[in-house]
């Protein structure tokens, strides 16, 4: 569910819940103002954090994950945001045009595999050598080649550097665009699934029809 609707209906919840204890206590229990107003804050902040409990049980049954494991994906999402935040800055401090598309391509299709594993936790198990291989690496070497493209002189050793991490910087894209295809890979299986049976559906359906035909024919013969 979107952030901001969860929070939406958390404090929904905990509105209504608190005018309900308020009404309550005022004309139910003929309790004073001052005290119907601290029974209803503590209505609301309980229904409040019993919603939110609801919303995450209901989310971790939904990708099938316990609270250990989401713990656990949450954590690791967490610490990779930093990691992203560089990635993109180093990215596009380097000043070379020629490549700014490659760089931009870069960043989408990792914060694409962040975006759907923060989405549907269970897939980051399909993204773990992303997170704890190719993304760091990628960090790495592109604030190296930033602050080696950075330098005012360049020798032949520096310029032989800027060349054989450029390759491996290059090489690392593939492999990061290959992390998304298998973050995506269920979902590629199911459609190809899905292509199989509606492509036997329309088989069977004209067959039928063939069929049909050949026997409307016959009958008039």
């Amino acid at each position: 569910m979107n952030g901001f609707l969860a929070f939406f209906i958390r404090m929904f919840v905990a509105i209504s819940a608190s005018v309900g204890v308020w009404l309550a206590s005022i004309i139910g229990y003929d309790q004073t103002y001052l005290l119907s107003s601290g029974i209803a804050v503590a209505g609301g902040a309980a229904a409040y954090t019993a919603t939110g409990l609801l919303q995450k049980q209901r989310f971790l049954s939904e990708h099938h994950l316990s609270r250990r494991e989401y713990k656990y994906i949450r954590k690791n999402l967490d610490e990779a945001k930093p990691k992203i935040y560089r990635l993109q800055k180093a990215m596009f401090s380097v000043r070379d045009l020629p490549s700014l598309k490659q760089r931009a391509d870069l960043v989408r299709v990792v914060r694409k595999i962040q975006s759907l594993t923060q989405k549907e936790p269970r897939r980051f198990y399909q993204a773990e050598q992303f997170y704890f291989s190719h993304l760091d690496s990628a960090v790495e070497l592109t604030e190296k080649y930033m602050f080696l493209s950075s330098q005012p002189r360049k020798s032949k050793e520096l310029t032989q550097s800027l060349v054989e991490t450029k390759r491996t910087l290059d090489e690392l894209i593939d492999q990061i665009e290959k992390d998304l295809y298998q973050v995506l890979s269920n979902d590629i299986d199911d459609l190809h699934y899905e292509i199989d049976v509606a492509k036997y559906s329309i088989k069977s359906q004209n067959d039928s029809q063939s069929i049909k035909k050949a026997g409307d024919i016959n009958e008039r013969k």
